[in-house]
């Protein structure tokens, strides 16, 4: 500690010297300069908490969260709003003053340098130092070659190091600390004992909102609110929330026949302004006999959280930020790289495989009702090519592969529950209510009206469903046979247990024989916004797709298989299913906020089909049955069947699911063996006898 302590100061020490006077080419001061400012703001934020119970000792005065939030945003600022135009952050700002090469690698060390801010809350010196020093190094390459071109008075010489030695020292940055990067997150993950967040939320007095800036995250004035509603609510009404999310993960285990009595450690992932329902989650796991483990969502290159956010977070201070920079692996990504991070993650987990085996599964709390995003794909943002996607593709996979040697799939569960965010707009309160009615509607009702929809889809072969008002939907999605109907299921009957609210069935289709098209006009996949999405499916796996987003056929291609494909050349269709929630539809409708809707909430609206893994990855051996006692059969498809003899091809380690609101639902028909016709849906209204109540909200 002590020697790494020197390292901080000698950094430290150096860095004030570049703020103050910079010794390379004319073009690049203003880039170090500000650099070189921004991790002395950090600096000083860390400083000023390296003592102890910082926030303890502040006095409960107006001025002093005024000062935290000045604190705060003095942080944020370079890529809030309008500023992030000009920041060097911004690929398209510097690209047009350094050129595309050295561009990139510029922004790249910015945005790294910019994941320094929460180190400095966590008081983590080690991730603060390495980027100080990288920082040194990069400054010390210009001003040496720049000292080089004065030396020996070549004016055609431009005084710039050459990219690829750039490159190659920020690639080793890469590979070298993966090591210290993997062991720590996998350690957040499994082991109760790093509890900065747990502290936070255990030992902090809620009602004073400066412990929102005890984590080192962006607080914008839309957590703040969140935490003051929260705050509001009578501790009935906070124990009901915490009951609902907690009892959802109880009854996971209990309906998969998992011994949680077994496991030790339950993740709990929020955003900030939550810690009320938490601190009470915890309570309730406790007498579990659960300990909570709670890390933070990672924006850096060892581990970043862009399309789905995992551990606790702070607002997004700016989401195009984060997609500008979410490939910037691309600059370093190659065979010897993928080697590198599939060694250290399999040494990471080896290291705590005691306590990764009791490690139970995440509890989830997603948010909804921030402002939709649809991103702008600039050409100067990093991107794999097609060489690195496959590699890409092949380290989310391998990765997986070890983690579940580690945490065994069929011994682990989870649930994720969802609740809007001041920002979904005036009647905020009114849809928190609403949500919170949703979170807890009465699941035997639709377990009985479920089970009438499974009794039928039972007797089928295939199911069609075809869209309608514009939609073009045209699927024919083919289902496992059933060898004994007395005794088995094709579809699970889910109602509010690890995915609240209720409903839905869904099964894993045969992907041969599964064909057509699927259309949505618009949609929402892991807070990114597609117009005109579709897909064509040919024996199941994905044949062709495209949107609108863009004007460029090609660029829509891209954000589809960057986003929804993850850059495999294709996709299984993993799951077929339809929601039963026409409350929750309505609800939607009410306050015009489909487009808001979690997919959480929305697969529940409609018929909904997945791309990527089943519903049953890696824990297809566990048996599952229904309340009536059959056994859900259909675990499979012929790709993660492959398990058994191609391992690495059976998982893709993702699963999207994309959802056909009631409203472009023209029909849902299931057709047994002998051509037998059962309509499920027709003209977005329920129509099998017993299921007519699901119609009931439409009429309200």
């Amino acid at each position: 500690m002590e020697v790494l302590r020197e390292r901080y100061e000698l950094s430290c020490s150096r860095i004030s010297e570049i703020a103050a006077a910079q010794e390379v080419a004319e073009e690049y001061k203003d880039y170090f300069k500000k650099v070189a400012e921004f991790i002395l703001l950090v600096v000083k934020a860390c400083d000023d908490r390296d003592r102890p119970a910082d926030i303890e000792n502040i006095e409960i005065e107006n001025i002093e969260i005024e000062e935290l939030r000045a604190e705060n945003r003095a942080l944020y600022e370079d890529i809030l709003d309008a500023r992030y135009e000009q920041s060097y952050a911004n690929p398209t700002y510097i690209c047009e003053k350094y050129g595309l090469d050295m561009g990139r690698l510029l922004a790249f060390l910015y945005a790294e340098i910019r994941a320094m801010i929460p180190y400095a809350f966590e008081q983590a010196l080690e991730d603060l130092v390495i980027r100080m020093e990288l920082f040194v190094e990069i400054y010390n390459a210009f001003a040496y070659t720049q000292s080089e071109a004065e030396l020996l008075t070549l004016p055609e010489k431009a005084a710039v190091p050459n990219t690829n030695d750039i490159r190659d020292t920020l690639y080793w940055f890469v590979s070298d600390y993966s090591e210290t990067a993997s062991g720590s997150r996998v350690r957040s993950l499994v082991d109760a004992d790093c509890d900065f967040a747990v502290r936070i939320v255990e030992d902090s007095d809620l009602n004073d909102l400066r412990y929102l800036y005890r984590y080192g995250e962006y607080v914008s004035p839309d957590v703040e609110r969140m935490a003051q509603y929260l705050n509001s609510l009578p501790d009935e009404r906070i124990q009901l929330m915490a009951d609902t999310y907690t009892e959802g993960y109880r009854i996971g285990f209990e309906k998969a026949h998992i011994d949680l009595g077994k496991k030790e450690t339950v993740d709990l992932h929020y955003m900030l302004g939550f810690e009320r329902v938490v601190r009470a989650a915890i309570a309730n796991f406790a007498k579990m006999g659960l300990k909570p483990t709670i890390y933070r969502c990672e924006n850096n290159i060892f581990g970043k959280s862009v399309v789905r956010k995992k551990g606790y977070f702070g607002a997004d201070a700016n989401k195009q930020y984060l997609y500008d920079h979410k490939d910037d692996i691309a600059l370093f990504l190659d065979k010897k790289l993928v080697k590198r991070k599939l060694e250290v993650l399999r040494t990471a987990y080896e290291a705590v495989k005691e306590k990764a085996a009791v490690y139970a599964g995440p509890a989830v709390i997603e948010v909804f009702g921030e402002h939709p995003f649809a991103p702008a794909v600039k050409d100067e943002a990093c991107s794999l090519d097609a060489g690195q996607q496959k590699l890409s593709a092949e380290l989310k996979g391998a990765s997986q592969d070890i983690i579940s040697s580690y945490i065994n799939e069929e011994e682990r569960s989870f649930t994720i529950i969802a609740f809007p965010v001041p920002s979904i707009g005036e009647r905020f309160v009114e849809i928190f209510d609403e949500t919170i009615r949703l979170n807890t509607l009465d699941y035997k009702t639709y377990e009985r009206i479920q089970a009438t929809l499974i009794d039928t889809l039972n007797k089928a072969v295939y199911v069609e469903i075809k869209g309608m008002n514009g939609n073009r939907t045209d699927l024919r999605v083919a289902l496992y046979p059933l060898s004994d109907p007395d005794r088995e299921s094709i579809f699970e009957n889910c109602v509010a247990d690890v995915n609240i609210p209720v409903g839905e069935v869904f099964t894993s289709p045969v992907l041969e024989g599964t064909n057509g098209k699927l259309h949505v006009s618009r949609v929402f996949l892991n807070e990114l916004e597609y117009h005109g999405l579709e897909i064509d499916f040919k024996d199941g796996m994905i044949a062709d797709y495209t949107c609108t987003n863009f004007d460029s056929e090609e660029k829509n291609r891209d954000y589809i298989r960057a986003n929804v494909l993850y850059h495999y050349d294709s996709l299984p269709m993993g799951e077929f299913a339809i929601g039963t929630n026409t409350t929750a539809y309505m609800t939607a409708k009410k306050y015009d906020i489909a487009n808001l809707f979690p997919i959480l909430i929305a697969e529940k609206t409609g018929p909904h089909f997945a791309v990527g893994d089943t519903c049953y990855s890696r824990s297809e051996e566990v048996k599952v049955y229904n309340e009536d006692g059959k056994e859900v059969v259909a675990r499979d498809n012929s790709i993660s069947a492959l398990r058994k003899t191609e391992p690495s091809k059976a998982y893709f380690a993702c699963h999207t699911d994309i959802t056909i609101p009631y409203d472009e639902l023209g029909s849902i028909i299931a057709y047994s063996k002998a051509g037998d016709a059962y309509p499920i849906i027709e003209n977005g209204r329920f129509v099998l006898a017993g299921t007519e109540e699901l119609n009931e909200p439409f009429d309200r």
